[in-house]
């Protein structure tokens, strides 16, 4: 703490090892009602090729979207696109590739 000793909001504690005792016999969300909500967004950088990254560019463009979008959009078709059909359900290329198999 500073010169001023002030204590603290929630363990009305002096200093740093008063307030470490005691949050080690509380816990947050026993104060939680007390504060505020908080909105964020957590983002994430992924390093991609200059000129990758200028294409992505150009195409999002083109398409009237923003980068962070288009990218987003790709990644969600590309999950899709690899998880394993259900059994019993049966896309366009699962189905060619069966009459396919039986030639």
């Amino acid at each position: 703490m500073d010169a001023n000793k002030k204590t603290s909001s929630l363990s009305n504690s002096a200093s740093l090892e008063k307030m470490g005792e005691f949050w080690d016999t509380h816990d947050f969300v026993e104060f939680d009602s007390d504060i505020p909500d908080v909105k964020f967004e957590v983002t994430c950088a992924v390093p991609v090729e200059i000129d990758l990254f200028a294409e992505i560019e150009k195409q999002a463009r083109q398409r009237g979207v923003s980068i962070e979008t288009l990218v987003n959009l790709w990644l969600q078709q590309k999950i899709a696109e690899s998880l394993p059909t259900p059994k019993g359900k049966y896309t366009r290329s699962s189905t060619h590739k069966q009459v396919a198999e039986k030639k």
